[in-house]
């Protein structure tokens, strides 16, 4: 299939265009590079690539402000928000094998790390689609919009930026609101659901971690305050388009200073 080139292999996860094929692959990549089939070369016998990943058809993909609000006493509202939940797993898989295939000059840490982290985006995002399923619906069926693929494009120069921006502010939101989320759906009775979105949050601190490491280790390269750093980035990027309320206990397990929250609660609208 992929021979002994990671980063052919991370190509193929990330150009996947169907779900099933892209988790199938993403799963069977991340097992060949924990089992030693696979070597990262250190001049890559692949080209350069683009920054679009390879999607279904569907969903389509509209302006945020186009999006229902749907209520969840309905299973179609719970459906319309597993959806957006399996919106961002898929997108996570996408910029984690960007991460791998883009940053090239990274120690295999980050590799393994960002590897990882696909992985583990894979399986939620089958958990969160067998939850649909049962709902009668599937990955698809609603609208979408590209927010987290928008800023992979807008720090595609720079990992030092994906980190700050990516993991550390757009996927952080999770952190932020999955909680609320979940005490919504256990209020609707829906603790199926309950139980697939503990799953996430609790593994999502893990991967936000992650992008605190290596934004750290990024600056640290350059000579670079973090604090400084991570607020002017988010100051220059989001201004203040930021919302609250913080998840204060989970971003510092996930690497966040108290610095950088106090600065980050200053942002929040």
């Amino acid at each position: 299939m992929h021979g002994l080139d990671l980063y052919s292999a991370a190509r193929q996860c990330l150009e996947a265009d169907e779900p099933a094929a892209k988790l199938e692959l993403t799963r069977r990549v991340a097992a060949d590079w924990r089992a030693g089939r696979l070597v990262a070369p250190g001049e890559s016998v692949i080209g350069p690539f683009g920054v679009e990943p390879g999607r279904p058809a569907l969903p389509r993909l509209v302006d945020p402000r186009q999006l229902p609000h749907r209520g969840l006493g309905t299973v179609q509202g719970r459906a319309a928000l597993l959806h957006a939940v399996a919106h961002i797993e898929f997108n996570a898989i996408n910029l984690a094998w960007d991460a791998v295939l883009r940053f090239r000059d990274m120690p295999r840490a980050f590799v393994d790390d960002w590897i990882g982290v696909a992985d583990d985006e894979a399986r939620h995002f089958s958990l969160v689609a067998a939850r649909l399923a049962e709902l009668g619906h599937a990955y698809g069926d609603f609208d979408a919009h590209d927010g987290l693929w928008d800023m992979a494009r807008r720090t595609a120069h720079s990992c030092l930026e994906r980190m700050a921006l990516v993991p550390r502010v757009l996927e952080a939101r999770g952190l932020d609101v999955t909680p609320g989320m979940i005490a919504r759906l256990r209020n609707v009775g829906d603790e199926a659901s309950v139980a697939v979105l503990e799953v996430i949050l609790r593994e999502e601190e893990a991967h936000v971690a992650a992008g605190s490491r290596w934004f750290n280790w990024c600056c640290a390269r350059e000579g670079l305050d973090p604090e400084a750093t991570f607020a002017g980035l988010v100051a220059s990027h989001l201004g203040r388009a930021l919302r609250g309320p913080l998840n204060v206990e989970a971003r510092l397990r996930a690497g966040f200073s108290a610095g950088e929250l106090g600065r980050l609660e200053a942002l929040v609208a």
